[in-house]
């Protein structure tokens, strides 16, 4: 078994590492534990532990589906939180609506269900997850910097590939291999 998950690589540009940065020095002495900016991505599907019989199958289906649909462009634009203010669990970065991404997220949800792999029935909320709240001290410092970038465009990327990926957890953060890159 292998935990597999579909995505875009993100490559982090200036701006996104100053928010990051300008993020964890306002919330130094809270307990997040933040996504290094190496492991960042947009995911379109998680999978989770997949029979390794499976991963050719996967591949291939994603292949048919995804491969010359066509590159396009993400604006990562706000910064949020998942639950709510109020119990904060992750912090995000957002991404502004995209027709190209919907309708890649669509290939990709489609070939999979082709598979006989049901995801779970969640609407597609595209975000760059940056930190993972374990506790927290100061919401209102949280607040103040959710505010601070709520609108603000933060990075432009190019969309080229869809990547399947192997996540191996580790205690100093999980790794993220490349099983297959799908050119757009």
């Amino acid at each position: 078994m292998k935990r597999i998950f579909i995505a875009i690589k993100v490559d982090a540009g200036e701006t996104l590492f100053k928010v990051v940065s300008s993020l964890k020095s306002g919330l130094i002495n809270e307990g997040i534990k933040w996504t290094s900016l190496n492991n960042i991505h947009l995911t379109l599907a998680f999978l989770g532990d997949t029979e390794e019989n499976m991963i050719e199958m996967i591949s291939s289906k994603m292949k048919e589906r995804c491969e010359g649909s066509g590159k396009f462009e993400l604006i990562i634009r706000g910064t949020g939180v998942f639950k709510n203010l109020s119990d904060p669990h992750v912090i995000w970065a957002g991404i502004e609506e995209s027709e190209k991404l919907t309708q890649l997220n669509y290939r990709v949800v489609n070939g999979l269900d082709e598979t006989g792999i049901k995801l779970e029935n969640r609407p597609f909320r595209p975000h760059l997850t940056l930190g993972r709240i374990k506790y927290l001290n100061d919401k209102l410092a949280l607040i103040k910097l959710i505010d601070k970038y709520h609108d603000a465009e933060i990075q432009r990327v190019p969309v080229n590939e869809v990547v399947i990926y192997e996540s191996i957890l580790r205690q100093t953060g999980s790794i993220y291999n490349p099983i297959t890159k799908i050119r757009l």
